[in-house]
């Protein structure tokens, strides 16, 4: 597949577009005025594999965490590069509070939330005046909700017009896309490179939003931010997410990614960037983890055997990567078979870099292990989980490490 040629830009460490593989992005929900508990979080996203993580930046206490979270950050070697989201007020916190403009990676500006007439020209220009002087990337990110609405209003009004209208939905994209490259077009008469220029046109329906992008990679080479705006909750969110990003990253569109899901009650907010980094990974644009290939089970695997060796050796191989990470190179390479019967697990399992064939319902507890293609053990009893860890572990060792 080939990939749209976008104007590669810096964001702290991190690279995104031209040639550069896809950034997974994230954004902390805790209250940014809470310093520690805003570093906290960003950290266990940045663990999580997030490469650039975005705050609201909205009160004038916000923006006076920003430098401390920046510097909590710092003092446990976490570099990750840290967004701002301005709405409404950022041309006056971007301005009073240069410690904060300092310390972010990137400012997020939403054109439908700056202003309104007058007020928005001056206020836009602000920030991006901000932006140049302490040599920031922006994004310039549009959403359907929150749409300059004179902009909206004035394209309807031609449409009306026309001889042959268009349904109001084209219309709406095309003001989605307009917005966009208009306030594009603004910041770079400013003074503000293409190399600086991130763009957005979110929207909360996969097929508008694939319209959406397909129009803008026609019309513009901006590196391309792509995320589904109020995605969801759960299933649904994960779905929709998935749905349209792997259009439209399949055909070579999207610099950075982000799955913007509801959390569940109590649930972790780095589910969002294990999605994203599952969606590359089925799309083999970037590896991140060990691929886990194991059966849905049947009526063969009714048992409770199966589906708990199964949830063991899966959390085991997630809690192993970050270690491996460092220690072993490739490791993310890795392909595990975990399979539960006969019908297809030894084939499988021969297929895989390592692999086990569990008992399915009414087999003997035996568990044949393959490395390679060749079988290479029969693990019996009560701790084939345990036994099938260790010998992964043994088969990173002797393949990937670089002692």
């Amino acid at each position: 597949m080939s990939r749209h040629k976008t104007i590669p830009v810096k964001v702290g460490n991190i690279t995104i577009g031209g040639n550069a593989p896809i950034v997974v992005q994230s954004m902390t929900n805790t209250d940014t005025e809470d310093a520690k508990a805003t570093a906290r979080q960003i950290e266990a996203l940045w663990k999580a594999g997030s490469e650039i993580v975005r705050i609201t930046v909205n009160t004038e206490e916000a923006a006076k965490q920003v430098p401390v979270i920046r510097d909590l950050l710092l003092q446990k070697n976490c570099d990750v590069p840290i967004a701002g989201d301005f709405h409404y007020n950022g041309h006056q916190l971007l301005t009073d509070y240069p410690a904060c403009a300092e310390a972010l990676a990137k400012y997020r500006i939403n054109p439908g939330n700056v202003g309104f007439g007058d007020k928005k020209d001056s206020r836009f220009n602000a920030m991006i005046e901000v932006a140049l002087k302490y040599n920031k990337p922006v994004r310039i990110g549009v959403n359907w909700g929150s749409l300059d609405q004179s902009l909206a209003t004035t394209l309807m009004d031609e449409n009306a017009k026309s001889a042959n209208p268009l349904p109001a939905d084209a219309i709406m994209r095309e003001a989605l896309i307009q917005s966009a490259l208009t306030n594009a077009a603004a910041a770079e008469k400013l003074g503000l490179g293409k190399d600086k220029i991130i763009i957005s046109c979110k929207v909360s329906k996969p097929q508008e939003l694939i319209a959406v992008y397909e129009e803008l990679a026609k019309r513009s080479n901006y590196a391309l931010h792509l995320g589904l705006t109020e995605a969801g909750m759960g299933t649904k969110g994960i779905v929709a997410t998935t749905a349209a990003l792997s259009v439209l990253l399949q055909k070579g569109i999207g610099d950075t990614i982000r799955a913007s899901l509801t959390p569940e009650p109590n649930g972790e907010r780095t589910k969002e960037v294990r999605v994203c980094q599952e969606i590359l990974q089925a799309l083999n644009l970037r590896i991140f983890l060990p691929s886990v290939t194991a059966c849905p089970g049947c009526g063969r695997t009714t048992s409770t055997y199966f589906q708990e060796l199964a949830s063991k050796i899966q959390k085991f191989l997630d809690t192993q990567m970050p270690i491996w990470k460092t220690e072993y190179k490739g490791a993310e390479n890795l392909h595990v078979a975990v399979m539960g019967c006969v019908v297809n697990g030894p084939g499988e399992s021969k297929l895989a870099n390592i692999g086990i064939s569990l008992p399915g319902s009414g087999e003997a507890p035996v568990a044949p292990v393959f490395a390679d293609g060749k079988k290479i053990a029969t693990l019996r009893g009560d701790h084939i989980a345990e036994e099938f860890q260790q010998m992964v572990i043994e088969y990173v060792d002797s393949h990937y490490s670089t002692n």
